[in-house]
């Protein structure tokens, strides 16, 4: 045991570099300059998903050097280390979001299989882009070592001709550009300005849901998903953070002390409270699954029933994530929700103490408008809404914050696409017609593969002034950034025979977002008439490779589309080796 209170004879480390036969691994850890009492401390493993493909990741790397002095100043030794991202705000609209919901699971792996490999005692995992969020706590509660996630930040807004801008305007302007509402030059000086800084996506897209979940389910510092990624105050937290590691290492707990079904129930919580990205629905079972814990779509629909929408932000309100840190940020919105009985605060975190001993402190801010107070939400029901018939026997999910209640009915004649490409090209030369309900199917985890994001195809109808005049369902995902009528996750998928595979054109589709309802007006007489001459499609897009193989193993959209039997099914922890 160290000076510092840490016996390595309890901590994986111990397997790299105690006792003469670790001589040879020993010698690779002097090669890269550490000193004998470096290599004879904790080994905390820090990982980021830097990359340069995006501004939500290039911002990691200076942050994760602030992370490990904070290990270092702590007594322990940091290793640094990267994992891989997808940005889907590139890989949107094309072949390669098919890789998007695939890097997720590569992401958990591959922090998996380095922290095995080299026997790390703790992680401290930082974050930047939609899915590396979710993969990275996923990876967190697998391998159940102290850990401690850390959102990259958000972007700040760009500003174009006095007026805030985020990339769902530019997504949408792409809508107005095919009808001939903006021009080639207006376009181009949107592109320009939209994204003026590092950070993920600034509105509650699904990075930023995602961090704020982090929040709600204990595994980040408080205030520390909020701040945006050039603000400095995000050295501190990660310096904090690499400090607090250490603490947790020495007090031995764990993230499957910290992610329990209450936790879970608050993340869902601040989803729906937010008005998050409709994705959450597919990570938080994917996370649970990683826990043992049973937690599908059902469960977080019910959560969002009783949830009242209160945070005002985009792309159904006003404000973005930097708007809602400068008035109190996500505990602000925590403690409201807490003050009223919708958060759980006996959960405990990583800072050791509970929800409600960090929120103890949080006092409500009268001046702004970003948070309402949960007595008086912006609507009693959450954000987000699930919904179950005859059309979705497991489920579907759909975003309703910022829509009226009066649209939240809809009833219309399906128009069917095979693929995204087919849907976007009739959506640009305007081959649909209002009232239309526009289904997208094969595009599930399994039939895509990979459920790919419909923003490309969503932002189109907006911009084209139609986004409320049409509904859009899909067995694929929607964009955080996604608005109007559009259900996604609708399962079983297309290409497992769900009932979306059976829908022909003028097949009248009901979708009720108040009732929870998602139904086809056929008979069942008729859909089993259908179900018996439908055929799986016999063309293999991908018949080799990550998405093959993904495809391969890939589970339900209601149970987080995982590719593995989960804590149910495992025989020992990697923290116990």
């Amino acid at each position: 045991m160290d000076a510092r209170g840490f016996d390595k004879a309890k901590l994986p480390s111990r397997h790299v570099t105690e006792g003469p036969a670790r001589a040879p691994h020993r010698s690779y850890l002097y090669a890269m300059g550490l000193t004998r009492d470096q290599i004879h401390q904790p080994l905390v493993g820090v990982v980021s998903a830097w990359n340069e493909a995006a501004p939500c990741n290039i911002a990691l790397m200076r942050q994760a050097q602030a992370v490990k002095k904070g290990v270092a100043s702590a007594g322990g030794t940091p290793r640094e280390f990267c994992t891989i991202t997808v940005t889907d705000g590139i890989a949107m609209g094309h072949q390669g979001m098919k890789a998007s919901l695939v890097s997720r699971e590569v992401i958990a792996d591959s922090v998996e299989l380095t922290m095995r490999g080299h026997c790390y005692d703790a992680m401290v995992g930082l974050a930047g882009c939609d899915k590396s969020l979710p993969g990275m706590m996923m990876a967190m509660v697998r391998l159940n070592v102290p850990s401690i996630f850390i959102y990259g930040g958000s972007i700040l807004p760009g500003t174009f001709r006095g007026q805030p801008v985020t990339i769902q305007d530019l997504f949408e302007a792409v809508g107005k550009h095919m009808v001939g509402e903006m021009t080639d030059a207006d376009l181009d000086e949107l592109e320009m300005v939209a994204c003026p800084s590092a950070g993920a996506c600034g509105a509650q897209f699904t990075a930023n849901t995602m961090a704020t979940v982090s929040e709600a389910i204990g595994l980040a510092l408080p205030y520390s998903a909020g701040a945006p990624a050039p603000y400095e105050i995000r050295d501190r937290f990660c310096m904090t953070a690499g400090e607090m590691i250490m603490e947790l290492i020495r007090t031995n707990l764990r993230p499957r002390d910290i992610v329990t079904r209450k936790a879970l129930e608050n993340a869902a919580t601040v989803v729906a409270a937010s008005g998050g990205s409709t994705n959450a629905a597919l990570h938080l079972p994917a996370i649970a699954h990683e826990c043992g814990i049973k937690f599908d779509l059902f469960d977080v629909a019910e959560i969002f029933h009783r949830t009242p929408y209160i945070a005002d932000l985009k792309p159904g309100g006003k404000y973005v994530a930097k708007d809602m840190f400068e008035v109190g940020g996500i505990p602000l919105m925590m403690k409201s929700l807490l003050d009223h009985g919708f958060l759980h605060g006996d959960c405990i975190t990583v800072t050791g103490r509970t929800i409600a001993e960090n929120l103890a402190k949080v006092k409500w801010n009268d001046d702004q408008d970003v948070i309402y107070p949960a007595d008086r939400p912006i609507t009693v029901t959450g954000g987000v809404v699930g919904l179950r018939g005859n059309l979705a026997p497991e489920g579907a999910i759909v975003k309703v914050a910022g829509m009226p209640a009066q649209k939240q009915r809809f009833r219309g004649p399906a128009r069917v696409f095979d693929t995204e490409e087919a849907c976007f090209a009739a959506v640009s030369q305007r081959q649909y017609k209002e009232g239309d309900v526009l289904v997208i199917r094969y595009e599930g985890p399994k039939g895509g593969p990979g459920m790919r994001e419909m923003l490309a195809t969503t932002a189109a109808l907006y911009g084209q002034g139609m986004g409320d005049k049409v509904a859009l369902i899909t067995d694929g995902r929607f964009s955080g950034a996604t608005r109007g009528f559009c259900v996604g996750h609708v399962g079983p998928e297309a290409a497992v025979g769900g009932p979306i595979a059976l829908l022909k054109d003028g097949d009248i589709i009901v979708l009720d977002a108040i009732d929870g309802m998602l139904s086809v007006e056929l008979g069942d007489a008729e859909l089993e008439t259908r179900r018996k001459a439908w055929q799986p499609r016999t063309t293999v897009e991908f018949g080799s490779g990550t998405i093959w193989k993904y495809a391969q193993t890939v589970g339900n959209a209601r149970d987080g589309a995982v590719t593995h039997p989960g804590a149910r099914k495992e025989t020992h922890v990697y923290a116990d080796i």
